[in-house]
């Protein structure tokens, strides 16, 4: 589920009116700095796209007139989530967009979700800012794997998290990324390490969260 504090709400937001002009539109553009901000309802409730600011140049240097309407330039009017949508849907909706619009359960715009604030959520699920280093472990995709490795791994620690990245093709190899809390110092990691590679699993990359954070 979508956590609502991802979501940058609407009276945060720098929004346009669909009665207003592209001249309009352009104004309010360079003056909040945004490259592209949403299109709503005379109410303020409805979403009607996207107007981004190189669209508008585009049209004003080809000689249209600035006196049309903002909805004339309108993009991505089908591209948004309800505020409750599975996580995968809002990670594949927003790959080509600044941002992806939120709506409510009424299907009223309620805000709109970033990059930025995405990819900070999936920082804090992941820990990185508190722990202290995150294995990259590969198996070979056998059952029972992924438990057989946090077994190896929670003789010595906890795991603060865990994510499976992907399962290469004709390899059948799986990646897993394991963060360990901020409690792991260097001796207990190569223990962990050296445990996990004694049962044929590889540990590739270890990234120490606590040196990149200085």
């Amino acid at each position: 589920m979508l956590l609502k504090s991802m979501v940058k709400p609407k009276k945060d937001l720098t929004t346009v009116r669909e009665d207003a002009t592209l001249e309009e539109a352009l104004d309010i553009l360079e003056e909040s700095g945004f490259r592209c901000v949403p299109v709503l309802d005379k109410t303020g409730r409805l979403f009607r796209g996207n107007i981004y600011k190189m669209h508008i140049y585009r049209h004003k240097s080809r000689g249209g007139s600035m006196q049309e309407p903002v909805t004339s330039l309108l993009k991505n009017a089908t591209k948004y989530i309800n505020v409750n949508a599975a996580f995968f849907n809002v990670f594949f909706s927003i790959k080509d967009l600044p941002f992806i619009t939120v709506l409510d359960d009424n299907n009223y715009f309620y805000g709109i979700l970033t990059h930025a604030r995405l990819l900070d959520g999936l920082s804090q699920s992941w820990n990185v800012n508190v722990g202290s280093y995150v294995i990259t472990v590969i198996s070979g995709d056998e059952r029972g794997d992924l438990e057989t490795i946090a077994k190896i791994i929670t003789k010595y620690t906890s795991i603060a998290s865990v994510i499976s990245l992907d399962v290469e093709e004709g390899d059948l190899v799986h990646r897993m990324m394991f963060t360990l809390p901020a409690s792991v110092d260097e001796k207990r990691l190569h223990q962990i390490i050296s445990n996990l590679e004694r049962k044929g699993f590889r540990v590739p990359e270890v990234e120490n969260l606590k040196q990149d954070r200085l």
